[in-house]
């Protein structure tokens, strides 16, 4: 690893070095001898701007050696499913991968884990894979460490370039494990994905608050590791025939042994959710008080819609959690969703930017949330909105005559 080494002889008055470091890493000891705490972030301001020669930054003495990149191919997708019961963001994530592999000419994976997923398994090659890999025994229900042994397996018996996980509750458990197992790196909730025709899998996802975003390459290791949340790519059309082959692969039991007893399961009761709405009124910033949302979900019922809002809403108390859209909420793809106050931060809007229609009323002709929308209202929903309604209820009441 990269080093910084301290020349005493250099250093005149180590008082200036610790002033001078920004993250208090400079330190004194009571004899007055000058060190480098693991506080250092390596910025080199002590190298640029302190005394000549008093401290000097020493590249990475042993290099680490290039990845044959030739010996990593194809693309695989985890299948996320519970009981069976394969959630939609693994067709989300196939359609991508089939849409990459067609830049570098290598086949596409569906890694399944489970039992009795037979007929499910069959489903997946409607989509677009190449081979769907199923391990079956002793893996009916998911557990961490069964579940991380068979990935590996996977992993070190197919070798994958990339692996594309949807950012559910189990794969956010899952992914980091089998990184941390591969000594590869895993970049958490992707935007979007591109594959270069080098094989390196180029990653963006906004960071810092959605204030930027990051573009994240892993060229000297692999397999290159990535989650993608429901919603953010499109899903493939199901083909009419099956196209490729099923897999079943077997693990000594002692190889899937789980430490953790799972003593009860609840079924969770049903709840609606603002992810599977096909029309969203969103409450933003704008929103002056409490008892002023009523009026949107009134907006929300003619339209046979639910309500959410954006962070601030949240963090106030004044709506739950669940209805919270954005990167540190849901990603919502709804036929059509009306923004009212909403400022349209990078955070909120990559959670929605996919929706079919969006309408955004704002006071503020320069809000960054009408970049983004179909239709682009300049007022104050305090205005638009009775009269959105007041025109819906009678169009509606029309319809009745």
């Amino acid at each position: 690893m990269p080093e910084l080494i301290l020349h005493p002889e250099h250093i005149e008055d180590p008082q200036v070095l610790v002033d001078l470091c920004p993250f208090g890493a400079m330190e004194l000891d009571s004899q007055g001898n000058l060190s480098i705490s693991p506080a250092c972030k390596m910025c080199r301001l002590c190298v640029r701007k302190g005394p000549k020669g008093a401290v000097e930054f020493r590249e990475d003495a042993v290099k680490k050696p290039a990845v044959d990149k030739s010996a990593w191919k194809g693309i695989a997708v985890y299948v996320d499913h519970v009981d069976g019961n394969i959630h939609p963001v693994t067709y989300e994530l196939i359609g991508k991968a089939r849409e990459m592999a067609e830049v570098i000419h290598q086949p596409v994976y569906a890694l399944f884990l489970g039992h009795n997923i037979d007929r499910q398994a069959h489903e997946l090659l409607h989509y677009g894979a190449d081979q769907v890999i199923v391990y079956e025994p002793e893996l009916a229900r998911f557990a961490i460490e069964p579940y991380t042994s068979a990935f590996e397996d996977f992993i070190h018996s197919y070798q994958p370039g990339s692996i594309l996980v949807g950012a559910t509750t189990v794969g956010r458990q899952l992914a980091p494990r089998v990184a941390a197992r591969m000594h590869t790196g895993l970049t958490a909730d992707c935007t979007i994905l591109e594959m270069d025709e080098s094989t390196d899998l180029s990653q963006i996802r906004p960071a810092f608050g959605g204030n930027i975003m990051a573009h994240i390459k892993t060229p000297n290791n692999r397999p290159q590791m990535a989650t993608v949340r429901y919603k953010i790519m499109n899903a493939p059309e199901r083909m009419p025939g099956e196209s490729g082959e099923i897999v079943n692969r077997h693990m000594p039991s002692g190889k899937l042994v789980s430490r953790v007893e799972v003593l009860d399961i609840v079924e969770k009761p049903k709840e609606e959710s603002i992810e599977n709405a096909d029309v969203l009124v969103v409450a933003g910033r704008g929103v002056k008080k409490p008892e002023d949302l009523q009026m949107l979900q009134e907006l929300a019922d003619l339209l046979d819609g639910q309500l959410a809002c954006t962070r601030p809403l949240v963090e106030a108390g004044i709506m739950d959690a669940k209805t919270q859209i954005g990167l540190s909420g849901r990603t919502v793809r709804p036929k059509l969703i009306i923004t009212c106050g909403v400022s349209g931060a990078v955070q909120f809007t990559a959670g929605m930017n996919h929706s079919d229609q969006i309408f955004a009323i704002n006071t503020d002709p320069e809000a960054p949330i009408f970049k983004t929308a179909n239709y682009c209202l300049v007022g104050d929903l305090y205005e638009v909105v009775p009269e959105l309604i007041q025109r819906i209820e009678a169009r509606k009441g029309a319809a009745h005559v």
